[in-house]
């Protein structure tokens, strides 16, 4: 009777969930090598090709579509068997700025609690300011922050967030007028580096809305009421870039920096998770 491979298997749904080998290969702390070699010898053991790979991309195949359910099935069963004897319950308190999670966040979290029946999540949604403060007193283990400046270096970059100028595609501005922006109140971050870019720039500008979060501002973005900087993966997916079309000067991208506290082993695996999907759900540029 044919065996299979747990850690194959899992490194088959990693890599089929997040389209990407290299981001399966951070998820496991392992190698974009080893994990091909792994699904390689999946794929040889079962008689089937599970994943179409390409210099691009990696998709499913129609055999791989066939197992990838089964696959998560006996990864969940694997998992229960291992807690037959007692689960040891685990909660993660992680905070991540509103700036860097945006519609996909019911998927990371799927892809991070998958495997880990012990684990439970807490994520608290604020800005990087906040997050930090609360992290710094030890109120949660994780933080994942936009770095702004030098003042603090510490923590591990896991991704550099792009920002655009979106703005519903109907958004009318007339050059030499002053821009509508739709921000946050002060002190928020982003705000400011929207703001020192125009001045930089020597653009007018006028804030017509004020917001209490990246989500009422992507509504009055939607709205038509105004364009405002936002990382593409937190914005309303009827936005665009509208930089290029008024000739607004480029936005500087900013560093993802993980803060930890954790020292074990499944809370420092559901982070490498989190990372991992972070990074492989940035959104494509989009062009007006």
């Amino acid at each position: 009777m044919k065996t299979l491979d747990i850690d194959a298997v899992h490194a088959f749904v990693l890599t089929a969930e997040l389209n990407s080998f290299t981001r399966a290969a951070e998820a496991m702390d392992s190698t974009q090598s080893a994990v091909s070699l792994k699904i390689g010898k999946l794929e040889k053991s079962l008689g089937r090709r599970l994943l179409e790979r390409t210099p691009r991309q990696v998709r499913l195949s129609f055999d791989g579509e066939l197992f990838l359910p089964a696959a998560k099935a006996l990864l969940a069963a694997h998992a229960g068997a291992l807690e037959a004897f007692g689960r040891t319950q685990r909660r993660l308190v992680i905070g991540v700025s509103h700036h860097i999670v945006g519609p996909e966040l019911p998927a990371l979290l799927r892809r991070v609690s998958e495997g880990r029946p012990g684990l439970t999540l807490e994520i608290r949604v604020a800005p990087s300011r906040e997050i930090l403060e609360l992290f710094d007193r030890n109120d949660m283990d994780a933080a994942i922050v936009l770095r702004h400046d030098s003042r603090r270096l510490d923590g591990e970059i896991i991704h550099e967030e792009s920002f655009g100028w979106m703005a519903a595609p109907d958004f009318h501005h007339q050059p030499g007028e002053p821009l509508k922006l739709a921000t946050q109140a002060a002190p928020c971050s982003v705000r400011s580096m929207a703001i020192d870019v125009l001045d930089a720039a020597g653009l007018p500008w006028n804030e017509v809305f004020v917001g209490g979060g990246v989500g009422t501002i992507g509504a009055a973005v939607s709205a038509g009421l105004a364009t405002a900087a936002l990382g593409r993966r937190v914005a309303p997916a009827d936005t665009i870039d509208v930089g290029p079309r008024f000739a607004l000067p480029a936005l500087p991208t900013r560093a993802v920096v993980l803060h930890a506290h954790v020292t074990d082993e499944g809370a420092r695996g559901a982070l490498r998770a989190l990372g991992a999907a972070i990074r492989a759900s940035e959104k494509a540029y989009r062009l007006p």
